[in-house]
């Protein structure tokens, strides 16, 4: 990571989660930032994980006085930075989500409320950062026994080495870090988004009343060996940071499709595949003024010979 020096006193630091005002995690970061920053609190009344980026426009929203600093907000991760930003702590340097109880690897971004805070702050062109803890999905650990403080001071290092104002713009970092002690984080390492395996089973039960209900979601199955990547990053005790980017697409099957689409037919005048597509058509083509011209002179030449 390159070397940096915008995290300082002065910097003004907006951050929410979706696991609640009340979680150990957003409490471990806001220990670690508040040594470093000016630190306002605004997260979600309860869990809103897994949430995604859901913005609530169909009913009021209700700003609540926690504590100092802290507020809780009756709405989704993305509606504290909608709403913190410009109600609570109006024109932060940055935005910071987490610590999540649980990774954040994979396609589990575009699930997570935590991620989603991160992204709307992004859309806003606020730099940036989701921090995760990676905890085992069988843990019956509570959460006091977790490394929350591992993932805080892990995401402070990255705020110290890395400046996110220099960050692209509409990309920002994903962070996340192994449920172990600091000493045995082996250190960062900057990695692409990888992908994840779930069951995708539906368990239906029924209610006291015969009705049938439904739990979704599934049992996590493993990940996509791909080098590189966030998911191998952290099986192999390193924390993961992954930038992400607003726009999804996908470029390299976009050139193909354009590269295909030149290939056929124009539907110009000429009648044939001329392999320049439609609107492209070269100089030599019958479709274009150009090429017509190049014909006509050419016929000419012949007649005079």
């Amino acid at each position: 990571m390159s070397r940096g020096s915008a995290y300082n006193f002065l910097m003004r630091i907006l951050l929410t989660n979706d696991d609640g005002i009340h979680a150990w995690g957003l409490r471990a970061l806001y220990n670690e930032l508040k040594k470093h920053g000016d630190v306002w609190v605004v997260a979600p009344l309860e869990e809103r994980s897994t949430t995604g980026h859901s913005l609530t426009i169909h009913k009021p929203l209700r700003i609540i006085p926690v504590s100092e600093r802290f507020y809780a907000v009756s709405g989704s991760p993305a509606d504290c930075v909608y709403l913190g930003m410009r109600q609570v702590c109006k024109k932060p340097d940055l935005i910071i989500s987490g610590i999540n109880r649980g990774a954040n690897l994979g396609q589990d971004v575009y699930y997570s409320g935590t991620v989603s805070a991160a992204r709307e702050a992004c859309i806003f062109q606020v730099p940036s950062m989701a921090v995760s803890l990676s905890v085992d999905f069988k843990t019956t650990r509570p959460d006091p026994a977790l490394h929350f403080e591992s993932a805080a001071k892990i995401a402070l290092n990255v705020l110290k080495n890395i400046d996110l104002r220099n960050v692209p713009q509409h990309t920002f970092l994903n962070l996340n870090v192994p449920d172990l002690p600091m000493k045995k984080i082996k250190g960062i390492e900057l990695t692409h988004q990888g992908f994840r395996f779930y069951s995708g089973s539906i368990l239906r039960r029924k209610d006291h009343r015969g009705k049938d209900y439904y739990w979704v979601g599934g049992q996590y199955r493993g990940f996509m060996r791909d080098l590189g990547s966030d998911c191998s990053a952290v099986e192999a005790g390193y924390a993961s940071l992954t930038p992400l980017k607003l726009d999804s697409t996908d470029i390299q099957y976009l050139t193909s499709f354009v590269k295909g689409a030149q290939k056929e037919d124009c539907g110009g005048e000429c009648g044939r595949d001329c392999s320049h597509g439609a609107g492209g058509c070269g100089e030599n083509c019958d479709c274009t003024p150009s090429g017509r011209n190049n014909s006509r002179k050419a016929g000419n030449r012949r007649k005079k010979s």
